[in-house]
This record gives structure tokens, sequence and C-alpha cells, in this order.
């Protein structure tokens, strides 16, 4: 009876839609993941993807992460002209230096979805050329940490006194003089990603085991680092910075966090007390957390304790990688409310949104001398928001996970999620439908053309047209 039920469900709800739409009964869900991939789709200026509505696609930081977060499995030749557009020459990669190594993360994931060669080959001495150039300039050999500002935080308003020169009304963390010997956890986490990365593209290219084994034992002496300079293992917490003169900041960095689980830096019994005691806001975890105290609830700073849907999207895959799928559905409400809801996104992915009311708000940072105290905007039709819910849809619901076998699910449907469809998805040389049906978190069967597949993995050398039908209960 049960099988003939899940037969007339997959009659009701298998139908042809267009490129990269979700199909679901939760309309809400629905709505704002097709409004993304709209989104996406239209900050793609002469090939490349823009950073959002108000800006162009030069940055970095940007283009890793949109292309990490779900456009290289839905734009795959946008994805990477994009990439290749903030390199030098293919050479090195380019633009602001502290966080510019979240490239090694995006291509590496830009290859395991395309399988193509040629790019891995010039991405890997493009991300081995740059990684050799920050060892030289940013690596505190004393600490065994790389330096400089964290992920994202670019304005002066995510960093405290003394990084914060209140003489200084540059909104730029570099103008301020003591910002430059910092060391950030968010950023130490990605450069440990990155080493496990080139490993992964040594490893790929048949690279002689030297070399691999350089990159593996590197990416073990900066983890060591991170716990023992970052990890506070009487609260279960991370802190967020080591300032110029040796203070640790205490605050709770939501990329930090993120990453710190996301790259396996903390074990799987660090990960789920850390992502269990993260403050949250109504709307998702903030940037940073507390206030610092120059900002309040009243006073937001730009890059301190305010909602950017691009952290709430990582946390969100922190949250179902610490087994929290309390904490994702809190994520994934909050965005879906802040993206749909009149008073807030009203159809629109924002940049960033007031933590208390969920209006958009670009918060307070200095903007000049004339200016020490600017309210800033926040951009309209921002991509990294966009993709950010992508991959809360991708990572968190339909459990897409890239390994050395090929596209494993492991999905979840939480309560008010009965079926969900999504169309299109490149991987390698074929475009997947993937069909999702039941509840829960454990797979019942998972069908690959109508055969049953009982290692719930497509193979990397799949092609052409293919649907993956996974029940679950």
């Amino acid at each position: 009876m049960k099988n003939l039920t899940f037969c007339i469900i997959l009659s009701l709800f298998i139908f042809d839609s267009t490129a990269q739409e979700l199909a679901c009964d939760n309309d809400q869900l629905k709505d704002a993941y097709n409004l993304a991939v709209n989104t996406v789709q239209i900050n793609v200026r002469r090939g490349i993807l823009a950073a959002g509505g108000d800006y162009g696609g030069e940055w970095t930081r940007d283009i890793a992460i949109n292309s990490w977060n779900g456009v290289s499995m839905i734009m795959p030749e946008v994805a990477e002209r994009s990439l290749w557009s903030v390199t030098l020459n293919r050479d090195t990669i380019g633009h602001q230096y502290w966080d510019k190594i979240l490239w090694v993360l995006a291509a590496n994931n830009h290859y395991n979805i395309t399988g193509d060669q040629d790019f891995l080959q010039q991405a890997y001495l493009c991300s081995a050329n740059t990684m050799k150039q920050l060892e030289l300039t940013v690596f505190d050999e004393d600490y065994g940490l790389f330096a400089g500002p964290a992920v994202l935080a670019d304005g002066i308003a995510g960093y405290p006194e003394p990084v914060f020169d209140s003489a200084n009304h540059s909104s730029f963390v570099l103008d301020h003089k003591n910002a430059a010997p910092i060391k950030c956890l968010s950023t130490n986490c990605v450069y440990y990603g990155a080493y496990l990365a080139l490993a992964g593209m040594a490893t790929e290219l048949h690279k002689d085991p030297v070399i691999i084994g350089m990159y593996s034992a590197k990416a073990v002496g900066l983890k060591t680092a991170i716990l023992k300079y970052f990890y506070d293992a009487t609260d279960d917490k991370l802190d967020y910075l080591i300032d110029h003169t040796g203070k640790i900041d205490p605050s709770q960095e939501a990329l930090g966090y993120s990453f710190a689980v996301l790259t396996g830096i903390l074990n799987k019994d660090q990960a789920p007390e850390l992502v269990g005691k993260a403050v949250t806001s109504g709307y998702g975890i903030t940037c940073l957390y507390p206030d610092f105290p120059r900002y309040s609830p009243g006073k937001p700073g730009r890059h301190n304790n305010i909602v950017w849907p691009m952290a709430n999207g990582f946390f969100a895959r922190a949250c179902i990688d610490a087994g929290n799928t309390t904490a994702f559905m809190k994520e994934l409400n909050g965005l879906t409310q802040l993206a749909l809801d009149a008073d807030k996104g009203n159809y629109q992915f924002w940049e960033i949104y007031n933590p208390y009311t969920g209006q958009r708000d670009g918060g307070y940072q200095a903007a000049g001398k004339d200016h020490p105290d600017f309210h800033w905007k926040s951009c309209r039709n921002q991509t990294w928001s966009a993709t950010a819910y992508i991959e809360m849809i991708h990572y968190g619901l339909a459990g897409i996970r890239l390994d050395g076998d090929g596209l494993r699910l492991e999905p979840f449907l939480p309560e008010g999620v009965h079926y969900l469809k999504l169309t299109d998805l490149f991987y390698r040389q074929s475009k997947l439908s993937i069909v999702l049906i039941g509840k829960g978190r454990k797979v019942k069967s998972f069908l690959l053309d109508g055969v049953k597949q009982d290692d719930h993995v497509v193979p990397r050398n799949i092609m052409g047209n293919h649907e993956v039908v996974v029940e679950m209960e």
C-alpha cells in the first residue's frame, strides 16, 4: 500500500519544468528559491557575475562565494568566467589579499562539479602560486597563523578598539594603523580549507606525493594553531581575533564559526556544542555578537551585530553538518522571511538586514571625516544573499555533497515540506533532476533513472540527462 501511495504521489508531481526551478509543496520555499535564481541571472553582466544590483564584478570574495554557493552547479560557464576574471592572467588570485584565498575553495568545488581537467590544471597552478605568495607576505610564524582582516569585513565597523582608531574616520579597515597584523578566525579557517583543497587538487592531478604531503602537513599545522589560539574548550566557543598587542577579542563571528565546522577544524563532538550555543537573532545569526560598545540595537554597526544573509547561508550549512536541524530551520525560515515579507525584502534579496526588525538596514560605519557615524544603505539584488538561499536548499534540504565517488545525497525534509524537485542541475557531463518525497533525514529508497542505488551516489562518469528520486522517512 505504501509503495502504491508513493507511486501515486510521483505521478502527480513529476513534470517538466523550466531550467533551475524549484517545485515544492511549500510555496514560500518555492518562491524564495526561484527568486534567488532569478537574482543570480539578472546580475550576470557581459558574462561575469556581479556582486549585486549596486555593485560590479570585481570582488574576488563575492565571485568565489557565489560560485561555491550554487552558481557552479546552475551556471557553470558563468562561474568559470567569473572565477578567472578576478585573477591576474590566470597566474595568481587578485584583489583584497586577506580573504582572496576563498578562490581556492571555490575553484576546487567548481572542478568537483564540472570534472574539467583543463580548468583544474590551471586553477591548481593559480592557487599554488597565490598560497606561496601569501605564505611569504602574511604568515605570522610566531603564531603559526595568517595575519589580516576577517572574511567579508573590509569595513572598520567589524573591529573593536584599538584595531578601530576613533580618530580615523576611514571606513576601510586597512586604513587603520593597527589592523594589518591582526589574526582572525574566519580568515585562518579559510586558509586551512585552502590547504586541504590544494592537497585534493594535487591528488587529482597525480602530483608528487611529497607535494600532497606538504599541503596536508601545513593544514595540520594551521589547524593546531587555530585550536590553540581561538578555541575556548571551557565554554565550547571560538574567539574572533587576536589584535596587534596579542589581546584576544571573544566576539562570536558567524563566518568563523561556520568555516570551523565546514572545514572540519572542529570534531564531531565540538561542532554540535558550538552550533548549539551560538547566539542568534530572530532572523538568524548576526555577523558578530554582541555589539561593540560604540554600537547598539538602535545603531547597529555595518559589519557588527547585523544580519548579512551570506553569513547565514554558511552557518545554516554548519548547522546541518553539526546535526542541528532546528538551528538550520531557523536560518532557512529567517532568510525566507527576509527575502519575501512585504515589510522586509518584499520579494528581493537585499545585502544587509536589521536583526531586530528584519528591515533592510546597511548599518552604521564611518564614511570619511565629514561622516564619522554614517548610516549606510543596504544594497539591492545582492547576489551572495541569493546564493546563500540557493545553497540552503541544495546543501541543507537536497543534501548535495561532492566527494571522490560522485555526487552524494543526504537530504532533509522538514515538517511542512513533503515534496521538492530541483531541475537542470549541472554535474560533470550530465544534467540532473532531483526529486525528494516524504519527510525526515533517513533515506528509504534512492532511485537513479528508476534503478535502486544502495550508496545514494550519482557517479562521476555519468553523462546525459538523468533523474534521481529519493523517498525519505
